[in-house]
């Protein structure tokens, strides 16, 4: 049987974390009880994951700069969500966040690209073949500057916008796909994979029902 590789090795998809995963919060989720994961997300990684996808988190941690949360908290957020993930059958590779405020001038906070480069080195992927998904524009721009695949969740504070509204946010973020949620980006990118599989076999991408066939 012909096997079609990825491209540019592993396949990966990176995380952000609030909005995406959990519901958003102003005050930073500074607890794991504070966690909460939003419907069908944590299914979705594991959709994922079983299709053969790596996923990896990448998020802001201000609230650690600011002294709103420390190391041990973090991590403490970080083991529930595995924890919900293992519960489904998924899990993430690694989780790398920017513990700094904006004030710091650091390299590593969204949307400046430091962070995400950081994970194609760890994991030796070509970027540009990496699809990156989060609920804010912050998310989009840091994959549009990294050379992701820009993917929206409409889970997080945009979901509220006006379709117009939205439309004006997104002229920044060209290539960026929109989806209402990570079930519905998951059956998106699993189901392109599918097709470019096919078309690589020389299949045809629907099933043929020519009399007979059933038999």
């Amino acid at each position: 049987m012909l096997r079609v590789d990825h491209p540019h090795g592993m396949k990966l998809v990176i995380l952000g974390r609030d909005g995406t995963l959990n519901r958003y919060r102003d005050d930073h989720v500074k607890a794991p009880e504070e966690l909460d994961p939003l419907p069908g997300a944590m299914e979705a990684v594991a959709r994922l994951n079983h299709a053969g996808w790596h996923t990896v988190l990448a998020t802001n941690q201000a609230g650690i700069g600011r002294g709103l949360l420390d190391m041990a908290s973090l991590n403490a957020v970080h083991l529930r969500l595995n924890q919900l993930l293992a519960e489904k059958g998924g899990r993430l590779d690694a989780a790398f966040f920017c513990p700094h405020t904006p004030e710091e001038g650091c390299d590593c906070r969204k949307p400046l690209p430091g962070l995400v480069k950081q994970i194609g080195e760890r994991f030796d992927v070509e970027l540009s073949a990496v699809h990156m998904v989060g609920a804010s524009l912050t998310d989009l721009l840091t994959a549009q500057n990294a050379g992701c695949i820009p993917h929206l969740v409409l889970t997080g504070p945009l979901g509220s916008l006006s379709a117009e509204e939205l439309a004006k946010l997104l002229v920044q973020a060209p290539q960026a796909r929109v989806h209402d949620d990570l079930a519905s980006f998951a059956e998106a990118i699993v189901q392109e994979e599918r097709r470019r599989l096919a078309e690589a076999r020389g299949e045809a991408l629907t099933p043929d029902t020519q009399a007979g066939d059933l038999n």
